[in-house]
């Protein structure tokens, strides 16, 4: 059961509109923040000033983008998934790949994060619609491994605490949060249903410092926040239809969202939110690697879930 409706201000924290604004990440370096716009293939800077999100910078990585995951050091980049791989992208600009080709050719890389190993998570969505796509992880070597198959639209993906479960959105065909025991090695098993979300389409997550889980839900101008047993604890209603995904700078929950599809969108909608909650969050977990390492990958999925 829901609690009682709290008392929440949404505001629009930026000046910016996006088609397809995704993957906010709190950059725990210099206190930044980074996103995509899926549409535009371009990946986002920002920095804070007076509680609003002032552009620092954007750079076109390709075609289509996927999720970013900053490096370690201070000034090394970050990872970022694009078109049918993922690439390094310097702060100054300079794009190289890691590891191409893990999409199937008409497929596109979409959410994904690091656990506490330093491992990146991304998977990536089918085009058309069917379960042939897939989850990988990347070690600090560059090697990719599958993880998952049978995967439809790879979306919101985060680990609690330990790194030992991991909470996992394929939104197409059930619209569920799922839950997976992960190994010291990577490997996935004792698959479940969290929480199946109704009245839209569940799309990007994060997890508070309790453990609990907020999810954007696309077409229903909703943020939720669910525990891990997969009782919903509360709604947030939004001025924007489109909510893609969500982070946690420390207390203020930020949103992203789309006007992509929209026939006629408000002023909310392709706008970056926020939302002012009680349980922080802490900032994105970086990849274990350095530099660009060139093309690995284990061409076996003997991680994959049982």
């Amino acid at each position: 059961m829901t609690r009682s409706p709290r008392s929440r201000i949404v505001e629009i924290i930026s000046d910016e509109r996006y088609v397809q604004a995704e993957s906010p990440r709190w950059d725990g370096r210099d206190g930044g923040l980074a996103w995509i716009d899926m549409a535009t293939g371009r990946f986002h800077r920002g920095r804070w000033e007076g509680g609003r999100l002032v552009p620092a910078g954007s750079l076109v990585v390709g075609a289509k983008i996927g999720a970013p995951a900053p490096l370690v050091e201070a000034d090394a980049g970050w990872i970022v998934a694009a078109e049918r791989g993922v690439v390094h992208v310097g702060d100054e600009g300079g794009i190289a790949p890691v590891v191409s080709d893990l999409a199937v050719p008409g497929d596109y890389m979409n959410d994904g994060a690091c656990d506490p190993s330093g491992r990146f998570w991304v998977g990536s969505q089918s085009m058309p619609r069917d379960p042939h796509s897939a989850l990988w992880s990347i070690d600090e070597r560059g090697i990719a491994v599958e993880r998952l198959g049978g995967v439809t639209v790879s979306n919101g993906l985060v680990f609690d605490d330990t790194g030992s479960t991991m909470y996992y959105i394929d939104t197409l065909p059930h619209r569920s949060i799922e839950a997976f025991d992960v190994a010291p090695d990577g490997r996935l098993s004792h698959r479940r249903t969290v929480c199946a979300v109704e009245g839209g389409n569940p799309d990007g997550m994060t997890i508070d410092r309790e453990g609990l889980l907020w999810v954007a839900v696309w077409d229903a101008g909703e943020v939720r926040r669910y525990s891990p047993d997969g009782t919903l604890d509360e709604v947030i209603a939004l001025p924007a239809t489109r909510p893609t995904a969500v982070a946690l700078v420390d207390d203020l929950l930020v949103i992203t969202t789309a006007s992509i599809g929209l026939q006629s969108p408000s002023a909310a909608d392709g706008a970056i939110l926020g939302v002012q909650v009680e349980v922080g969050g802490a900032p994105a977990r970086p990849w274990g690697g350095a530099i660009p390492l060139g093309d690995r990958r284990e061409a076996s999925a003997d991680g994959s879930a049982s």
